[in-house]
């Protein structure tokens, strides 16, 4: 007998045991160099997505995305995807940074059985403080892209959309385990669109690079591997670990600062992908794919409650990073680098006022 919320003949989710012989050190470049092909986890991943889309538990299918790159130094990845923007749940109603869990809202417990897709779990168990707990991977019901998942810490604690560091280490492992050079995570905080406030990551997998990766940074505090993008569509503070020896530090020093900029009153969205040394490619010392770790990206930003009318996109963790979710083809087919920025920047910081944060976080993170 099914149990109770479960459909009968739902797949199961399926244990992901995971170690370190299955971190993919040197993922595969965008030419497909060695490394390219899919590790363990995306075959797991995609394997499950795809079985859940054919079995109907998404909002919408998603077949091939009208997908180009606009003019200019940018590089901006623009991708039309109609059906999420008018088939998905709307977003819930945000008031505060600081906003508890409501048990009463939709929240991920709520979720169909079918949609967890893995249980990823570290072989071992803990093994410091910032370890991550068990993630759960769930389809997110309204997809960017072919394998859009979310990442669930144990949803039944009923945490709020407060980045942890046991969170963000899962699923900068979770980065890790996957071959594919453009398998991205992220996080979009309250007052930065968040859309449901229950403690959860987004992951994807987007067949493009993107500027973030590769760009140089101006250092902050080197010794905490912190430093300071500009020159992207988003200035950023850029967080970066060069394996997994790292990641439990970055994890930690990226919601440190986080939780200082809550502090200060600021939202803030993160992003996570493989990408180039702080000082850009040439400090690689490889070709594409060697000598890549992975950069972590921490965008302040002015609070936003509430979907801005006629904005052409809300921005969150992927337009700051420069891909561009489009819900309509007249903005898809004519919109410009220099209309996009403006967009973009309009919510973030002027570039004083951010490297004076940087100022204070590299001083918080020194002590």
């Amino acid at each position: 007998m099914a149990a109770a919320g479960e459909e009968p003949g739902d797949p199961s989710p399926e244990d992901f045991v995971y170690g370190e012989e299955d971190f993919v050190l040197q993922g595969a470049g965008w030419g497909g160099e060695p490394g390219s092909a899919p590790s363990r986890f995306d075959r797991a991943l995609l394997k499950g997505w795809s079985d859940r889309m054919e079995r109907g538990l998404f909002r919408y299918r998603l077949g091939p995305l009208p997908t180009r790159v606009l003019p200019g130094p940018m590089r901006l990845v623009a991708q039309l995807n109609v059906q999420r923007g008018t088939e998905r749940r709307p977003p819930q109603a945000v008031r505060s940074l600081r906003q508890p869990f409501d048990p009463g809202a939709f929240n991920f417990t709520r979720i169909r059985p079918g949609e967890v897709l893995l249980r990823l779990r570290r072989a071992g168990g803990d093994d410091g403080p910032a370890a991550p707990d068990h993630l759960l991977v769930a389809i997110n019901v309204s997809p960017l892209e072919r394998g859009h998942v979310l990442l669930l810490p144990e949803p039944a604690r009923g945490l709020p959309q407060a980045l942890t560091a046991p969170l963000l280490r899962g699923g900068l492992e979770a980065a890790l385990l996957s071959a594919h050079p453009g398998f991205r995570v992220g996080f979009n905080g309250l007052g930065a669109c968040a859309s449901v406030n229950h403690l959860h990551l987004h992951a994807f997998y987007l067949g493009r690079p993107l500027l973030v990766e590769s760009a140089p940074a101006q250092p902050l505090c080197p010794r905490r591997g912190l430093s300071f993008l500009r020159g992207v569509p988003a200035p950023a503070f850029l967080f970066y670990a060069a394996g997994p020896d790292g990641l439990e530090a970055l994890a930690r020093d990226v919601c440190r600062a986080a939780e200082h900029l809550a502090d200060a009153g600021l939202a803030y969205n993160v992003f996570a992908t493989r990408g180039d040394p702080p000082g850009g490619a040439a400090a690689a010392g490889a070709g594409a794919g060697g000598g890549r770790g992975l950069r972590v990206l921490l965008w302040a930003r002015r609070p936003s409650f509430g979907a801005k009318a006629g904005a052409a996109f809300n921005v969150a963790l992927c337009e700051l990073a420069g891909y561009l979710p489009l819900p309509a083809s007249a903005v898809f087919r004519e919109i410009t680098e220099a209309e996009a920025l403006r967009a973009i920047r309009e919510h973030l910081l002027p570039e004083p006022q951010l490297l004076r944060l940087g100022e204070d976080l590299a001083r918080l993170l020194a002590d």
